[in-house]
């Protein structure tokens, strides 16, 4: 099912950044790198990297469908393409069914595999509202919440600077992918992005009212993996971890 990705018109760059986007079979990826090492043939080569990425999966789901369809945690079995291993491993800390990590785990693939063939310094991936990152310095990340009146005004300013982070949001309102909750926006950062995922995934399950938001928020600071989180329903939001929000305009 095709997504018109609106929110991409806010994705600001500087700092010497060339962004394209790139999709396949679920996968509709932004992705940004540094001028310096953007070439022509990148998204070309990134393309091919996905279909390679979802023929490896598609194989092995033929002979495990139930992977697919797992609501709790799942051990893949032999033979399971490396991806499939990291994404069971990430969701069985939170709790849920690996697909809750597919998102991140792609683009963790896709930066990975990139760097092997097109060497950069810089990459910003954003993949259906999750966002792995590895830059020089700090990103300004803000929760997209759909129709809240907070949605676009808050956010945090991510350290990323040479490490890898991942900030992802999961949402009851807002997009094509399975919750079992209504939050508008439950964002978690995290140095895991495939964690980060499955987190937010979780936790977004756990809102079932705007009386959840605080309790939600304080439940995900608790996770030792997790350096900030906000969660919002309606005009309510709560924030924890270690980063102040800051606020867009």
């Amino acid at each position: 099912m095709y997504v018109n990705r609106t929110y991409r018109a806010s994705h600001a760059l500087n700092r010497g950044r060339t962004s394209f986007c790139v999709s396949y079979r679920k996968s509709d990826m932004w992705v940004a790198v540094d001028s310096d090492s953007f070439c022509e043939d990148m998204p070309e080569v990134c393309h091919q990297i996905l279909v390679d990425m979802w023929a490896e999966m598609e194989r092995y789901l033929a002979t495990d469908p139930e992977y697919a369809r797992a609501l709790v945690p799942y051990a893949p079995g032999e033979g399971a393409p490396d991806i499939f291993v990291r994404m069971s491993a990430a969701s069985s800390l939170a709790g849920i069914g690996p697909m809750g990590g597919v998102a991140a785990a792609c683009s963790e693939y896709l930066a990975v595999r990139l760097a092997e063939q097109r060497p950069y310094r810089e990459i910003i991936i954003e993949n259906g509202g999750d966002v792995f990152a590895l830059t020089t310095d700090s990103l300004d990340v803000a929760v997209w919440a759909g129709e809240s009146p907070l949605s676009g005004k808050v956010g945090f300013r991510v350290p990323s600077e040479g490490v890898a982070v991942g900030v992802c949001t999961s949402s009851g309102t807002v997009g094509p992918s399975l919750s079992f909750g209504v939050a508008d926006a439950v964002m978690v950062v995290c140095r895991d992005a495939v964690l980060a995922d499955c987190l937010a995934t979780a936790y977004a399950n756990r809102v079932q009212s705007v009386k959840d938001v605080e309790s939600v928020a304080e439940a995900i600071g608790a996770e030792k993996e997790v350096i900030a989180a906000a969660v919002v329903k309606n005009d309510r939001i709560a924030i924890a971890g270690e980063l102040m929000p800051i606020f867009f305009k």
